[in-house]
């Protein structure tokens, strides 16, 4: 199921992710939409699939893995296999704030990589004024259901049914 809604200024969709399956082929869909400068913010309770998104995202752009959480490291840099951006993959569940996100000099990165945030919500956003944003929930039935929010030009034509 996609329900797909526009303004001036966003574009709204979503999504269903029945599996992990489905959310990887969601993200490798995702993916292939995705080109160097791209920032996602990706939020949703722990376990939501986050990280399988992206591990379907980082599919999409044919980057070296395997992507795995960076919890611990706080953040991952995956080259591309095919002369396409690289994949810079942060977990902000540690960082307090903006300021910490600013800290990490994504600013260096951004420009020729696709940058996903995961707990990225409230301390992101500053990242890119165009900016995708998932909001991931997991129902009982362990359906996901995501919301993607494209803010600004970079999204205004984008189909993000990713159909």
């Amino acid at each position: 199921m996609t329900d797909t809604t526009r303004t001036s200024d966003t574009v709204a969709a979503t999504v269903e992710a029945a599996t992990d399956s489905a959310m990887r082929a969601l993200g490798r869909r995702l993916g292939r939409l995705l080109r160097a400068g791209d920032v996602l913010i990706l939020s949703g309770p722990l376990g939501a699939g986050k990280t399988t998104l992206t591990q379907g995202i980082g599919e999409g752009l044919d980057v070296r893995g395997p992507v795995t959480s960076p919890t611990f490291v706080i953040s991952r840099i995956h080259p591309s296999l095919s002369g396409g951006p690289a994949l810079v993959h942060v977990d902000a569940y540690r960082l307090g704030d903006s300021v910490e996100i600013d800290d990490l000099d994504l600013d260096s990165e951004l420009p020729h990589s696709v940058t996903i945030v995961e707990w990225g919500a409230g301390v992101a956003e500053e990242l890119s004024d165009d900016r995708l944003e998932i909001v991931i929930e997991r129902r009982a039935d362990d359906t996901r259901v995501l919301r993607l929010t494209g803010v600004g030009a970079r999204w205004a034509d984008a189909d993000l049914g990713t159909e």
